[in-house]
């Protein structure tokens, strides 16, 4: 196999996943312009060119309330998952390892073998760092999305206000308006229930061959177990 089909073949769920995420967003854009257009012409203005509209705060608000549920479930998920457990889950740890493990279980300090992440074998805030870096990174992206979207979003609040004729409000103000709410939680519902569903349904059903489930033939009790 040459180098190119050994890097597809190796990263296959990463490029299908994304190769996906910019075909949905490119289908976003395209429906969302139309829509604006419309809106607009409903409203007796102009409508836009699709480049303008991928500049305007509608489209970033829309954008950003998606990214910033997806990582709020994965922050949640990575670190819930430290303590919280379902038996009989493969989304669960074992139920004799709640809690963050010894060094030997997580391979870390003098029990980091040679093939281990330099960091993982380091010493002191290196480690500590390393050994939460990845709910940390989702955490920063949910943090820093969920920023993004309040502003994009009291950008579009006013702007139609201001097509209504009526008063802009503050982006402090915003943050306490239902339509920024109203923008957040019906994201933050839909991927709690995802989770939870996940969590309690592959306990009891499952999916040949994928990581996600357990072997066909495990036992409904089997915790953290993959098939």
């Amino acid at each position: 196999m040459n180098r190119l089909g050994r890097f597809l073949r190796h990263n296959g769920l990463t490029l299908a996943f994304f190769t996906g995420f910019l075909l949905t967003l490119a289908g976003q854009a395209v429906a969302g312009h139309a829509d604006f257009d419309n809106q607009l012409t409903t409203d007796g203005l102009h409508p836009i060119g699709f480049l303008d509209y991928l500049a305007t705060s509608d489209f970033a608000v829309d954008v950003t309330e998606n990214w910033q549920s997806e990582y709020l479930q994965f922050f949640l998920y990575i670190f819930g998952t430290v303590w919280l457990l379902q038996r009989g889950s493969p989304e669960s740890k074992e139920l004799h390892k709640a809690g963050v493990e010894s060094d030997r279980e997580q391979k870390v300090g003098e029990h980091a073998g040679p093939d281990s992440p330099r960091w993982a074998a380091a010493r002191g805030w290196r480690q500590r760092m390393y050994a939460r870096s990845l709910g940390l990174v989702m955490a920063t992206i949910f943090a820093w999305s969920w920023i993004a979207q309040s502003i994009a979003g009291v950008a579009a609040y006013n702007e139609q206000h201001l097509r209504q004729l009526q008063a802009p409000v503050s982006w402090v103000r915003y943050l306490g308006c239902a339509d920024f709410w109203n923008r957040t939680l019906q994201n933050w519902q839909s991927e709690l229930l995802a989770v939870a569903s996940m969590a309690i349904l592959s306990v009891y059903l499952r999916q040949r061959g994928s990581p996600e489930s357990k072997p066909v033939g495990a036992a409904h009790v089997s915790t953290g177990v993959e098939g």
